[in-house]
């Protein structure tokens, strides 16, 4: 069981979100959307400067930034 940032996930990597570092209103918002502990994610890629990357989550393509993504804990299936 490999536990690591959302942030390090390559292209095409899955994972279980396990704990969220976040604070305030981008915490809310993506609790809101459903990304939440034990929610599978996927990493479907980066933008050419590698952030932000696109993850899927619960059928919806989600951007986030690696100062957001760096604060989601998973652990890769």
């Amino acid at each position: 069981m490999e536990v690591l940032r959302l942030r390090d996930l390559d292209t095409g990597q899955r994972a279980r979100v396990r704990s969220m570092e976040l604070e305030g209103s981008m915490r809310r918002r993506l609790r809101d959307i459903g990304l939440i502990e034990d929610t599978l994610v996927e990493c479907l890629g980066a933008s050419s400067g590698g952030s932000p990357k696109a993850f899927l989550v619960r059928g919806v393509a989600l951007a986030l930034r690696a100062e957001d993504s760096g604060g989601i804990w998973v652990e890769r299936i």
